[in-house]
């Protein structure tokens, strides 16, 4: 099959090079396997089918070997590694102690870089080893001091900057659990998700950069706290230099750099397996924001196969990824450090207006072997005529992105303007279980639109109406088995009925992600969007991401948002949104265009019912789509019960979205 970029999926768009194939931790992880575990299946220890098969037909032994490789340190040794096969409810590495952030200090070389700050003026600093060992246990006594313990939580108002990593680390040495969020979020929408837990102490900075703008969030933060009654303390970060106002402060404070310029000796608490070291938030567009926990042991061994193995990243390396501290990519980039490899935190806009190119920059002046970004940026740097290679990017040997489907067209451009050499490695998963569900590896091969191959130890597939697994077609993502990553619980959930609502009412015993995706003959995997916001014309399915990655390929479309909305008596409105490019028009030419691009590139029987050019899409803050509480919305469900505006990256939209519903039901009885 010809695609309409000029490649064949028949064959593969990039293919590992077998010497760096056979260099990679991962092949070395089948040499183990062969050697030390008799895993007599994986002969050619760069046959990637081969060690998922085993990983997911044998997963004792898979998250066993992964133990034994990655030498865990455990206080107390597990007696078993998997008993209660069973979702949810599956328990790992029973019996066992340790704690995550003994693993994420004890490879780190005491003199070379473990955290690269940088923010977008191109300026930035280092943190050796040593040194995020001494502030780590500088501020893990602070917070002893002012009664944090076992099971306390601990807050962070935060930019991605080193602070964030520090008092995470201090706080999850403790087996205190941590929470962060970004400081663009506003002191409610904060305190929506802070306030169900309950915190002992709140760390919060003065303020953050993006676009060339200093953001003083001192108001804020304080505002923040007001709204936090059980907090004890809050500790004051002086990002920005911004001096703290006296006197206005709802409990005691403490100065950061007071917290952190201590002298003490790091002692990290063992804790048990699945005892909980964060609490990370759903996007919470409708009602409060779920609060997902995570365990210390889970999340230490899937982050060890999601970096070591699939990322190929160690002693030596250097990871630089776009996020915020919202969203669940800031855990990845904190858990480089079990890896051995040094991370870069990065305050700022990804492309400001007067140096757009300054992540690619930064990545060149700083040796970043593994880049991370989002769909939006690289069509972004492709729309917008920025050009990478100026820029000396021969240290990159991947580049990972996620967030949502990443469009075949930009695969070529990132051959042609990063490097032909460099793996684009796109990837699925999500902040349910802290990590990917798909995704590459050094020995998987590329094709353009689809990701290469399923994680190690994730038992995929891809159901039809039915629930029997399917192939070359559209289907339900589940996982079959279980991931010692997925959530312990939802917080103040105690009957655990809103957890298995979640993801297991729909398949008994078989976690269902909200997904379509279609696992190919040839091991790879295409997503298309969510399953909940499926575009069903007539019975015809297909995904809301492939009429976008059409779409916006267009020259004059900066973003499109296409929402299949059923109607009263059997109708059905299928409206598509798109912002355009500066000088474009949506004219009936334009139009044409964007009808045409459709029927050839994704389905004759999706070409929308109508074109509407907006002002923007709105997106939850890490960047995804609005899709069903668009949905919502035009069909006239109220705004007060769709969205919380605290969700949204620009909240002006909701009402904006829902006068558009009203013209248009308006129209539709009028007629």
């Amino acid at each position: 099959m010809t695609t309409p970029y000029g490649t064949s999926r028949s064959e593969p768009f990039w293919t590992p090079d077998a010497t760096s194939a056979a260099d990679s931790r991962i092949a070395d992880f089948g040499r183990w396997l062969t050697s030390r575990r008799a895993v007599n299946a994986l002969d050619d220890h760069t046959d990637y089918a081969a060690l998922h098969e085993w990983s997911v037909t044998d997963l004792e032994g898979f998250w066993g070997a992964l133990w034994e490789y990655f030498e865990i340190d455990a206080t107390t040794p597990y007696e078993r590694v998997l008993i209660e096969e069973t979702m949810p409810g599956a328990r790992w590495f029973t019996g066992s102690t340790l704690n995550y952030t003994h693993h994420a200090l004890r490879h780190l070389p005491a003199d070379a870089p473990a955290i690269v700050a940088l923010d977008e003026t191109g300026s930035g600093y280092e943190v050796t080893g040593e040194g995020l060992r001494t502030q780590v246990a500088s501020v893990a006594a602070t917070l002893r001091d002012l009664g944090v313990g076992r099971g306390d939580r601990v807050v962070g108002y935060l930019p991605n900057t080193p602070h964030a990593i520090v008092a995470f680390l201090a706080a999850a040495s403790l087996g205190a659990v941590w929470s962060v969020c970004g400081q663009d979020y506003a002191p409610q929408a904060a305190a929506d998700r802070f306030a169900q837990l309950e915190p002992t102490v709140l760390i919060a900075a003065d303020g953050y950069l993006f676009n060339g703008t200093t953001h003083d969030r001192r108001e804020a933060a304080l505002d923040l706290a007001r709204a936090l009654p059980t907090l004890k303390a809050t500790v004051l970060v002086a990002h920005l230099g911004l001096p703290w106002p006296s006197g206005a402060h709802p409990s005691l404070t403490v100065p950061w750099e007071d917290a952190a310029t201590r002298t003490e000796q790091l002692q990290c608490t063992p804790v048990p397996f699945d005892h909980p070291l964060w609490i990370v938030f759903s996007s919470g567009t409708t009602g409060l924001p779920k609060g997902i926990v995570h365990g210390h042991g889970g999340v230490l061994l899937e982050h060890l196969k999601t970096l070591g193995l699939h990322s190929d990243l160690g002693p030596g390396d250097r990871l630089l990824w776009y996020t915020t501290t919202h969203w669940i990519m800031w855990n990845l980039v904190v858990s480089t450090l079990l890896t051995g490899a040094a991370t870069c935190t990065y305050d700022g806009s990804p492309a400001p207006a007067a140096r757009p190119d300054v992540l690619w920059e930064l990545a060149a002046r700083h040796r970043v072997t593994v880049f991370g970004t989002s769909p939006q940026y690289l069509l972004g740097m492709a729309k917008f005529g920025v050009a990478p290679a100026v820029h000396d990017l021969s240290s990159i040997r991947a580049i990972g992105c996620t967030g949502s489907a990443l469009p075949a067209s930009a695969y070529p451009w990132v051959r042609d303007h990063v490097g032909d050499r460099i793996q684009l490695a796109s990837t699925s998963g999500g902040t349910d279980v802290v990590s990917g569900f798909v995704g590459s590896a050094p020995t998987t091969p590329v094709w353009a639109g689809e990701l290469s191959a399923p994680n190690l130890g994730v038992a995929l597939a891809a159901y039809d109406a039915d629930g029997h697994p399917v192939v070359d077609q559209v289907g339900e993502l589940v996982v079959t088995r279980p991931m010692p990553s997925m959530p312990l619980y939802f917080w103040n959930d105690p009957d655990g009925s809103r957890h298995h609502e979640a993801y297991f009412s729909t398949y008994p015993g078989v976690w269902r992600h909200g997904d379509w995706i279609t696992l190919t003959s040839h091991g790879s995997v295409i997503v298309h969007g969510r399953s909940d916001s499926t575009l069903n014309r007539n019975g015809v399915r297909l995904g809301s991401a492939d009429i976008h990655d059409v779409v916006e390929r267009l020259p004059e479309i900066t973003e499109a948002l296409v929402i299949g909305a059923e109607e009263p008596e059997g109708g059905y409105w299928m409206p598509l949104f798109v912002v355009l490019a500066e000088g474009a028009a949506l004219d009936d030419v334009l139009r044409g265009r964007i009808r045409d691009a459709i029927r050839a590139g994704a389905s004759p029987r999706h070409v929308p019912d109508e074109i509407l050019a907006v002002p923007a899409v709105p997106h939850t803050r890490t960047g995804k789509k609005l899709e069903v509480p668009v949905k919502r919305l035009l069909q006239g469900a109220p705004a007060d019960q769709t969205v919380n505006p605290g969700a949204v990256d620009d909240p002006d939209l909701i009402d904006y979205y829902a006068r558009l519903g009203a013209e248009h039901r308006a129209r539709r009885n009028a007629g």
